[in-house]
């Protein structure tokens, strides 16, 4: 192989183990011709000499409410096929707590069974950073975290989605625009919540704690945020929703009210899971491509496990913007629709059709 490539055999054999001092172009071409030559090093006399397994770690928190599952399936396909065409594979196990969490990834170090960690939903103090930190064990966060010494992270840009989402509510003619966040350990949520603020500075919009539900992690407590937000004196007449779960329990919200979602308020929302094509309008919101995310992760930590710096692997893309029918212009405004909800909730009936004031709400 080394005649076929034009290298040193030294060269090809730190190529094919993975070591820091070989260039990514150099390692590239040297594993495609051992790719033609169907060449398969072994993998644990390359365990021996390198110290390493090539193994990608993850471990899901199954106590989790949803126990991962907007993003579950599509991210695991884009991790493993990365994985793959490295030659690696993927050791995947469950924790049921926090502290069965740290103790399942020291399991998975002492027994060499992952060279380093994917750590997905990081929490604003994360103990899985804290812990893998101090083993000097390679990782990358699928997200970021309040402390980002010594971490590699890929992340979407949830702030700039939850911006793009006020202005684009704010140009349709919403003045008054809620929000509803996710759980408050979250760093994604944190993120969100400043990026819903700087979309209401950017569009001249007043910030008002009182158009805000926080801790909202389920569809139900989706349902009473919005029954909160529409109980307002001057509700809302648009709501940006953290994630899509949570946007669903507007749906329910909205149907016992009597109220329309995409004319009589209107919804945006983030994750692009499959549930919110078949609500009633489908569901405007954010798509993210779990699939390229688990594929470039785990790109980013096998470049970590072979030794470039953390500060080299920090990467960042953009969510995508689905336009369905779940939000549109106000019919009402604000002053109309709290008298539609009051008149819904005291079981009378009201003529649905009121006019605008001036097109805003």
């Amino acid at each position: 192989m080394a005649e076929r490539v034009g290298l040193t055999k030294g060269t090809v054999s730190r190529a094919l183990n993975g070591y820091p001092d070989i260039s990514e172009r150099t390692r590239r071409r040297v594993a495609r011709a051992a790719k033609q030559m169907g060449y398969t090093p072994l993998a644990h006399a390359q365990a021996i000499r390198t110290g390493r397994v090539r193994s990608i770690g993850l471990v899901l928190q199954i106590s989790e409410h949803d126990a991962h599952a907007p993003f579950l399936t599509d991210f695991l396909a884009g991790v493993t096929t990365a994985a793959s065409d490295e030659g690696w594979t993927l050791a995947v196990a469950t924790a049921n707590s926090d502290r069965n969490m740290i103790d399942t990834i020291s399991r998975l170090v002492s027994e060499h069974k992952a060279d380093g960690f994917i750590l997905p939903r990081t929490l604003t103090d994360d103990p899985r950073v804290h812990h893998l930190r101090a083993q000097n064990v390679p990782f990358i966060l699928y997200g970021r975290t309040d402390d980002l010494t010594g971490c590699a992270w890929f992340d979407i840009l949830g702030e700039d989605a939850m911006h793009q989402a006020v202005m684009r509510l704010h140009a349709l003619g919403h003045r008054r625009i809620g929000f509803v966040n996710g759980g408050d350990e979250y760093n994604f949520c944190q993120l969100r919540h400043q990026g819903y603020l700087d979309g209401l500075q950017a569009a001249g919009l007043p910030a008002d704690p009182g158009l805000i539900q926080h801790n909202i992690r389920r569809t139900a407590d989706g349902t009473r945020a919005t029954q909160a937000l529409l109980g307002l004196a001057q509700p809302p007449t648009a709501i940006v929703f953290a994630t899509d779960e949570t946007a669903l329990g507007a749906f329910h919200a909205a149907r016992d009210l009597g109220l329309e979602i995409g004319r009589d308020v209107s919804v945006i929302a983030y994750d692009g899971i499959p549930e919110g094509l078949y609500s009633h309008p489908p569901l405007t919101t954010f798509s993210v491509d779990n699939h390229a995310a688990g594929a470039r992760l785990t790109t980013l930590l096998i470049r970590r496990i072979r030794g470039e710096p953390c500060e080299d692997l920090r990467e960042s893309a953009p969510a995508r913007l689905i336009v369905r029918g779940s939000d549109g212009p106000p019919s009402i405004s604000s002053q109309a629709l709290a008298l539609k909800v009051a008149v819904a909730r005291s079981g009378q009936t009201t003529d649905t059709k009121t006019p605008s004031k001036g097109g805003t709400s």
